[in-house]
Order: C-alpha cells, then sequence, then structure tokens
C-alpha cells in the first residue's frame, strides 16, 4: 500500500521501447525511414537464437518507417545491427534508462538493465524491441517526452507551481534539463513517425482524429 508504483513497480516495456531506438538510428543517420527498406521474413537469427515476427510469415518488403508502423520485431533487430552494441548502449544510458529518474517523490527505482559488459549482439537486439529489460513508468515517460519535445530529457516534476487559495503563484519550480538525447530535426521526424503508428499503422486504435 505504501508503493507508489508509477515510480516504484518497474515491468518489460516490450514494443514501447521501439520508439527509442528508432529515434537513435534516425539520430545517428543510420537509415532513411522513407527510403531504406527491410524485407520481414517473419524471423532472424541473431547468436543462434530466432527472434520471430507477431505476424506469421512477416511483413514482407517494407520501410523503415513500416517497419515502426508495423511494429516488426525483426526489423528492429536489423535496425539494431546497423546502431550496434556501443551506440545502442550509450542511447539507452542517454535517454536515463540507466539511472532514476529524480522525481521528487521517495522511493524511486531505476529497472534491470545488463551490465555493459554483458551488453552482446543478441541483447542489443531484443533491446531494440523492449524485451529482457525493465523500466519503471516515470523513466518510460520521461524518455518518451524527450523524443517528441525536440530531444530534451529532463527532470519530472509532480507540480509546476505552488499556488494560494487566492490564486497568487508561492513558488514556481524550474525545469531541470539533463541534457538533449536527439537533434530537433529527428524529434520532428519522430513526432510524424509516431503519428503515422496510430494513424496507418499497429497503433489504429488510438488514433484522434485531428
Amino acid at each position: 500500500l505504501n508503493r507508489n508504483l508509477p515510480i516504484f513497480s518497474s515491468y518489460e516495456p516490450g514494443s514501447t521501447f521501439k520508439v527509442f531506438s528508432f529515434a537513435a538510428g534516425l539520430n545517428e543517420n543510420k537509415f532513411d525511414m522513407f527510403k531504406d527498406t527491410y524485407y520481414d521474413k517473419g524471423y532472424e537469427i541473431v547468436s543462434g537464437q530466432r527472434i520471430k515476427s507477431w505476424k506469421k510469415g512477416g511483413h514482407g518488403l517494407q520501410t523503415y518507417l513500416e517497419v515502426l508502423q508495423n511494429s516488426s520485431n525483426p526489423g528492429f533487430v536489423s535496425l539494431s545491427r546497423k546502431l550496434g552494441n556501443e551506440r545502442m548502449y550509450q542511447y539507452v544510458k542517454d535517454f536515463g534508462f540507466l539511472e532514476k529518474t529524480g522525481v521528487d517523490i521517495q522511493g524511486e527505482n531505476k529497472g534491470i538493465f545488463f551490465s555493459k559488459d554483458n551488453f552482446h549482439e543478441l541483447e542489443c537486439a531484443t533491446t531494440s524491441f523492449g524485451q529482457g529489460i525493465s523500466v519503471t513508468a516515470i523513466q518510460l515517460v520521461s524518455a518518451f517526452s524527450s523524443v517528441i519535445n525536440g530531444g530534451y530529457l529532463y527532470t519530472p516534476k509532480i507540480a509546476k507551481s505552488l499556488i494560494s487559495s487566492n490564486n497568487e503563484t508561492i513558488y514556481e519550480f524550474k525545469p531541470i534539463l539533463k541534457r538533449q538525447v536527439i537533434s530537433n530535426e529527428t524529434s520532428e521526424k519522430m513526432r510524424y513517425a509516431l503519428e503515422c503508428v496510430v494513424a496507418k499503422g499497429s497503433g489504429r486504435k488510438a488514433f484522434v482524429d485531428g
């Protein structure tokens, strides 16, 4: 009863984590999401392990934007190979998943992630689509905000300001910027790509007209 679940409880993020892998690949100019393609035959073999697509037989030939739209796990394995272990691990760190966010509530957890020494091809591949790792909801929403706000990772705050009963601002909490993770240009591309996911792709049930 004394556990605040969004900051205490960690869970496997799954496909929500693809947002960060995709943003990292775009930011490193590893692919053009409109022109470069990937053929999803239904699986990829990584270190002797078969990683399958959720769709039997795969999605066939896709642009990388469609890889994101269709939430293609093999497509993200391809993306992880383009990015490489070193850069993938660095972006996971830069997005704040190896540390507590510093939110102003007691009892924050930092999730579970591989040590750098144990982060190899298979771990890089499964991380790219959010499996085999554990994050908190506050980490996820904080990192997601940075993807769409121009690339800026902030320390999350519960209150923007303290206001008196007669509507006077007593104190205003200033935003605390940690770092810029991706460029403004990449962030703009991600806003477009994520809208495509809900307008045309696997997130259609979440689409809101306008």
